[in-house]
């Protein structure tokens, strides 16, 4: 591999030459599958993250191509982007680390396969000007639409994605966007809210907080749920039950749950529930509260938003809202197609969240 650990290149730029050098001299063939990243970072000699980083720029240069699930492959040759001209959609998404994104990522790649459509992969890394710019490429590729997450913190569309609308090029939102007129798949996230929150009432809960990120258009959505469920039940909303972190990424992090648990636990008067807005959050708080001796959920009732996977396998297992996110996958990229085939397709499709009752709320305990 001509790797020179001496040259102050640094060394992912030197595997993108590497690796350009090889498909313009036909090593690597367009369609050809690359090795593993594990396999790349051992015949090159460095970490993973070198290795994901030389992809990366390669895909979002469109010399490579990602497929959910399957594998990198090469995309084109000597600038001919023919590859993604005829048969490739691109999906823009704020973090490919993103359980709740990611899982819609496979579905969308699977289904699209099947519609003989290849999906362009590209991670925002929570950067607006990285994500205008993806979005850019992907147009300037050839690609037939697009199906994005967008990062931002406003409900309405940005002028990316407005500008998208305005020359009626092909797209879907996945991300939450209150705007009427976007082509959008999603949850209806008020509903959700109402429910988890409904659910804690229900129970017996009169001091129910929220874990909230502040940054992310959900938030507003998901607390107006919340909120509005405490109106209707005659219990008083309590600011200092409300613990917010911001983030870099707009979505509330594990490490930042888990930091509101410090934050928890500094209360003078405690909340006996809290509603958390996403299970990722909600698994980092629960970690801290219990480090710091509450009992999940004898000392405290927790419900996340999203069941992801991890959520099931917690210490206390995680009540939680259920996203159908196979469906939003599906719908995502069967509404994409017709759009770019010209068929005639709904302009926003919502799907109803649903309970999911375990451990951390109480209630199957007490049932038992």
């Amino acid at each position: 591999m001509s790797i020179d650990f001496q040259d102050s290149t640094p060394l992912y730029v030197q595997i993108v030459r590497d690796i350009k050098e090889k498909i313009d001299g036909d090593e690597l063939k367009i369609g050809e599958q690359l090795q593993s990243h594990k396999l790349l970072a051992k015949e090159y000699d460095v970490s993973l993250i070198t290795i994901k980083s030389a992809l990366s720029t390669l895909i979002d240069e469109g010399y490579l191509f990602s497929r959910v699930g399957k594998g990198t492959f090469v995309a084109k040759k000597n600038g001919d982007a023919s590859i993604t001209r005829h048969s490739s959609i691109g999906m823009v998404l704020q973090h490919l680390k993103d359980p709740f994104f990611s899982l819609i990522a496979q579905i969308v790649e699977e289904k699209a396969y099947t519609k003989n459509f290849n999906i362009l992969l590209s991670n925002s890394s929570s950067q607006i000007e990285k994500e205008e710019a993806q979005i850019k490429h992907f147009r300037a590729l050839g690609v037939k639409g697009l199906i994005i997450a967008t990062l931002r913190k406003e409900l309405q569309a940005p002028p990316i994605i407005r500008k998208l609308h305005a020359d009626n090029f092909p797209y879907v939102m996945i991300s939450y966007i209150a705007d009427e007129d976007i082509w959008y798949v999603g949850t209806d996230h008020e509903l959700g809210a109402y429910l988890a929150t409904k659910h804690l009432i229900d129970l017996g809960h009169t001091k129910i907080g929220y874990l909230s990120p502040k940054t992310n258009p959900l938030d507003t959505i998901r607390f107006k749920g919340y909120k509005k469920t405490l109106d209707e039940a005659g219990i008083e909303y309590n600011e200092t039950f409300r613990l917010s972190k911001n983030t870099r990424d707009t979505l509330i992090s594990y490490e930042a749950g888990y930091e509101l648990g410090d934050r928890f636990h500094e209360l003078d008067e405690k909340p006996t529930a809290y509603f958390a807005y996403d299970d990722t959050s909600a698994l980092g708080f629960m970690k801290r509260v219990q480090e710091l001796g509450y009992r999940i959920p004898e000392d405290l009732a927790l419900v996340g938003y999203d069941d992801i996977d991890q959520a099931k396998y917690a210490t206390s297992p995680l009540t939680t809202i259920h996203q159908p996110v196979e469906k939003i996958g599906e719908a995502a990229i069967d509404k994409l197609i017709k759009r770019i085939e010209g068929e005639k397709a709904e302009v926003r499709t919502l799907f109803e969240p649903h309970l999911v009752i375990r451990e951390s709320c109480g209630a199957a305990i007490s049932s038992k």
